[in-house]
């Protein structure tokens, strides 16, 4: 069955190590959509930091959509425009600021369009977050931070070996009732349970009348398990973590090799 939705991880699938698009995979993209597939980009990054590229591939069309906050929210290309929600409230906000300090970790929260960290000290992963996406970046004792706040997601970060300690001591019962995944070595983000790449490339695709078996997705991290899991052609890049390596059907090159292009050549446009 050929494919007609190819959803995509940024950072360490779709941008090289230095934060670009390659012009190999900017034209294999283009190619794609030109002759009428759905390509979405999905990503752990707010609005802010996924503008840019949306516009460099030519995917700021009314039709189209993209996946941010690792799957909290589905939001129009063109503008933002959310079109569906998934969102932490003011007392989960609260409990993960507690919870971060009792693990000894630093913690911050993002709305649709700002960042907010409570540590005096702030964490230079903090920082970088940042700077990669251009979303605004707020120090906020918890005492002024506006209660009437919702979040799509809040966020506990540190170097690996502090930040894996600290997810081993998280209780069971949080595990459950939240959606709870590493973006990368130094993140972990925090969701509502429902929320997460997988459920939302299968939401677009029921709304296109598209079965899991044209869809394709790539990616590198565990928060892109769900998304490859549901796919029906799933593609690890070649500088994934292991356990994407393991349920993914497919090894592409890495991100720093066009792996992302060289997937879509073979799976798509030579199809």
């Amino acid at each position: 069955m050929a494919i007609k939705l190819i959803a995509i991880d940024m950072d360490g699938t779709l941008l090289n190590p230095q934060n670009e698009i390659t012009p190999r995979v900017q034209a294999a993209i283009q190619k794609v959509s030109n002759i009428g597939v759905v390509v979405i980009l999905a990503t752990g990054r707010p609005f802010v930091g996924v503008q840019r590229y949306l516009k460099e591939l030519g995917l700021q069309k009314d039709s189209q959509y993209c996946i941010t906050h690792n799957g909290a929210l589905i939001q129009k290309a063109t503008d933002g425009e959310c079109v569906s929600e998934l969102l932490l409230n003011f007392n989960d906000y609260l409990y993960f600021e507690k919870l971060s300090r009792v693990l000894g970790v630093h913690f911050q929260a993002l709305t649709k369009t700002e960042m907010f960290t409570s540590n005096q000290d702030i964490s230079e992963y903090t920082v970088h977050e940042a700077w990669m996406t251009g979303i605004p970046l707020r120090y906020r004792r918890v005492s002024d931070m506006d209660c009437n706040l919702y979040f799509p997601k809040v966020m506990m970060l540190d170097p690996p070996e502090l930040l894996d300690y600290a997810i081993s001591r998280i209780p069971d019962s949080v595990l459950q009732k939240y959606s709870i995944m590493k973006s990368s070595p130094y993140y972990l983000e925090i969701l509502d349970k429902r929320a997460n790449k997988g459920t939302r490339i299968k939401l677009i695709a029921e709304q296109l009348g598209l079965t899991r078996h044209e869809v394709m997705a790539i990616g590198d991290q565990e928060n892109d398990l769900a998304m490859l899991e549901y796919a029906g052609i799933s593609i690890a890049m070649g500088n994934s973590i292991s356990s994407v390596r393991k349920i993914a059907q497919f090894i592409t090159n890495t991100n720093a090799e066009d792996g992302v292009a060289l997937a879509i050549e073979n799976f798509v446009l030579r199809s």
